[in-house]
This record gives C-alpha cells, sequence and structure tokens, in this order.
C-alpha cells in the first residue's frame, strides 16, 4: 500500500494533526498526487520549496477555480494562504473558508494544528482546527519519543500529555502512552468530525528497534479504539511506508 492510499488522501480534505512530520506529510503526499491543493487552519511554516506555486490569497476558491482554467501542471500542488504572518510562516484560513475548498473535485491536504518543531503531543482547548468537511484526520507522533522523558524538549503540552496518560513529567514515555494519546478523545482523535475516517501515523521508523516500538505503539492503539489501520512509516524516505498494520 502506498502512502496516498495508507492515509486515504487521494480525494477529499485530509487533515494532518499531531507531532513529528505534518509538514513533511503533507509534502510526501502532495509529491505523489497529480493536482492538490495545500492549505492550513493554523499557522504554517513556508512551504513554498515544494509547492508548484503559493497564492497569498483571502479567496481561495477563486485562487483554485482560475488554477484549474489554466490548466498550467507547473502550479501543482497549490498552496492557498490568507497572509504571510512573518518571514518564517503564513497564518491559516477560518475553517468556513477552507470547508468551500471541498465543493472542488481536487485533494485538499491541511494542517490542522501546532506543534512548535516537538515530536509528540496533545491538543490544548482550542485546538485541533478541524473543518467540518474533514474526510480524514491523519494524527501524527514520531516514534523516537517511546522510551525519552516527557519534557518539554520533545513534546508540545506536557500537561495535556500527563493528564491522559499518567506520566509525570520527566518520567520515561512507553509504546502504551504513545497509544494512549492517539486513541484518546482527548488526544489524536480530538473534534475528529462524525463520519470523517481516523489514521494514526507512526513515524520516524527508521531502523528495527523504532520499527518493534512503534508496532507495540500499533498494537495499544487496536487494543483501545477500532481504527482501520495504524501507518508506521518515514516519510523522507522515497516510499515512505515501513507497514501498515
Amino acid at each position: 500500500m502506498d502512502i496516498v492510499d495508507a492515509l486515504e488522501a487521494a480525494t477529499g480534505t485530509t487533515c494532518v494533526v499531531g507531532a513529528g512530520g505534518k509538514k513533511t506529510t503533507m509534502a510526501a503526499l502532495a509529491r505523489r498526487l497529480d493536482r492538490a491543493v495545500v492549505t492550513a487552519t493554523v499557522r504554517i511554516p513556508i512551504f513554498d520549496e515544494w509547492a508548484g506555486r503559493v497564492a497569498v490569497t483571502e479567496d481561495p476558491t477563486r485562487t483554485l477555480e482560475a488554477a484549474l482554467e489554466r490548466d498550467d501542471d507547473g502550479e501543482w500542488p497549490l498552496g492557498v494562504v490568507p497572509e504571510r504572518e512573518r518571514e518564517d510562516r503564513y497564518r491559516g484560513y477560518d475553517l468556513a473558508v477552507v470547508d468551500r475548498l471541498a465543493d472542488f473535485d481536487v485533494p485538499v491536504l491541511l494542517k490542522a494544528d501546532g506543534a512548535r518543531m516537538r515530536r509528540f503531543k496533545a491538543p490544548d482547548d482550542h485546538e485541533p482546527r478541524l473543518p467540518a468537511t474533514a474526510d480524514t484526520v491523519v494524527a501524527i507522533a514520531s516514534v523516537h519519543v517511546v522510551g525519552e522523558p516527557l519534557s518539554e524538549e520533545l513534546v508540545h503540552r506536557v500537561p495535556e500529555v500527563s493528564r491522559i496518560t499518567g506520566v509525570e513529567p520527566g518520567e520515561e514515555i512507553a509504546a502504551e502512552d504513545v497509544a494512549a494519546v492517539l486513541a484518546s478523545d482527548r488526544g489524536g482523535r480530538k473534534d475528529v468530525p462524525e463520519g470523517a475516517t481516523y489514521v494514526p501515523l507512526l513515524n520516524m521508523v527508521d531502523d528495527d528497534a523504532l520499527e518493534a516500538a512503534a508496532r507495540d505503539v500499533a498494537s495499544g492503539i487496536h487494543d483501545r479504539i477500532d481504527v482501520p489501520r495504524v501507518v508506521l512509516a518515514e516519510m523522507r524516505a522515497d516510499d515512505p511506508v515501513v507497514d501498515v498494520v
């Protein structure tokens, strides 16, 4: 199974949340789709280096319409953002604006929360910002956190992770703790719209030991909730999928 099929990103709106590879995942998907729109409902780091074009516009639907009419392959993937907030990032759209993009027959890849470059997280009260039109929600965690201490160096929103797992700051994060967060409706599944497909993604699986840890996390997720699959991946690789379990 390739990464587009594994994350059900070939059609509709695919939202990425969590920590440990959202931007890399969006880039990998965009490269494998004939056409895709890349956008966000939160701040997003500059992604011009892997987009065909990034349009700063208050009306992304009109921008998308014009791109489809021009039918220029060089424009894809098409990034749409409302504003360049500062040198290293764009702002995201209101949810209602993003919902209108679902009217087009073009896959939408959307960043729906932030993690400040950490590798694991649980959401705060105000996040994620998921549109009602979300078809798939991909929750990402880096398997590199297994065996590491629960600390702000690796984890975004340490108190929220602690409340879900019972792990105190400084204590070791186990595979079952990553599974607990990804399976929780206060964690990776928070505010997933009814009818949307939820797919956990364990990223940075780049050696045998990490693959074993990722399989333990996946087993813990399946023990807790019913999901179609858990994807093990190294999103920087030419073939990102390590396994689907």
